[in-house]
């Protein structure tokens, strides 16, 4: 593999652009990485942030408890429960709330992971729920289309036939 900006050997980084929802992954040497402010150390294929985590748990780095820990030093969401010892272990936060209680040791984190702490990648675009309504809608009166065939009943065909027009030409 070859890096996309000036062709030399080895990519180190690998990094994804979303640009008006256009995604594009470009593979850069550590100097072409540099040059775009892109900074860090290359994860290896095998990485397991839980593995990460164990060793910050390991190296004597204190943890703040959040609001609602109890007392309990480990911090704890307030929205979902989730310590950040069940953090650790998973390496998967439990709600987007547990970003405000967790900041403090998720930035250090994500600088060290990442190389940054602003977020620089794929954005979640939700299914449109009226399209989903809809496809369900006709494929009941598809069956119901079916049914009314297979019993002859013709007129009641003809009428969820025309139910389905109506949909299919609504949604265009």
């Amino acid at each position: 593999m070859k890096c996309d900006e000036c062709g030399g050997e080895n990519p180190v980084i690998h990094l994804t652009e979303v640009e008006d929802n256009e995604t594009r992954t470009l593979h850069l040497c550590a100097e072409c990485a540099e040059a775009r402010g892109v900074h860090g150390t290359p994860v290896p294929e095998n990485f397991l942030l839980a593995g990460v985590l164990a060793q910050i748990e390991g190296s004597g780095t204190k943890v703040n408890p959040g609001p609602g820990s109890e007392g309990s030093g480990s911090g704890r969401c307030d929205f979902c429960g989730l310590t950040i010892r069940g953090f650790k272990e998973s390496g998967r936060l439990g709600c987007p709330h547990c970003w405000s209680t967790f900041e403090g040791q998720l930035r250090p984190l994500l600088h060290r992971v990442q190389g940054a702490v602003q977020h620089v990648g794929k954005v979640y675009l939700p299914p449109d729920p009226s399209a989903s309504e809809r496809e369900k809608r006709l494929e009941g009166l598809r069956r119901k289309l079916d049914r009314a065939v297979d019993l002859e009943d013709f007129e009641r065909a003809a009428e969820l036939r025309d139910q389905i027009r109506s949909i299919r030409k609504a949604a265009t």
